[in-house]
């Protein structure tokens, strides 16, 4: 009984539109399957390009990292000065003349920016 029954059931999945298509697909890429001489040399080739490929990518990137290391010290003192003309544009008078200091701040002359404020006396 079992021998019929898995004679029915090989029968039932080689017509079985599943069978079928897995069948296609076989046919299809053994066909898309190229000779050996040209499939071989083809791969030989394409490996070549992309070795050829990868050490090209690989030269450039050092390039630009050495370039990198070589720009270091050249941003690095460009930053400095604009630091130093930063500080030496904003500063300001340490030695005590607080009279001074007081007069221009009052003076109503500077910008308010958004997010500061100014103490008012009491009102009257």
């Amino acid at each position: 009984m079992t021998d019929h029954h898995d004679t029915l059931n090989a029968r039932s999945q080689r017509h079985n539109a599943a069978w079928q298509a897995a069948r296609n697909w076989q046919q299809r890429a053994h066909r898309a399957r190229p000779s050996s001489a040209t499939g071989g040399l083809r791969l030989v080739v394409t490996w070549l390009l992309f070795g050829a490929l990868m050490v090209l990518g690989s030269l450039l990137g050092l390039v630009f990292l050495v370039a990198g290391w070589l720009m270091m010290p050249l941003i690095r003192h460009r930053l400095k000065k604009q630091a130093e003309a930063y500080r030496a544009g904003h500063a300001r008078d340490i030695g005590g003349n607080t009279a001074y200091r007081h007069d221009a701040d009052h003076s109503g002359n500077h910008q308010v920016l958004e997010g500061d404020y100014q103490v008012r006396g009491p009102r009257d």
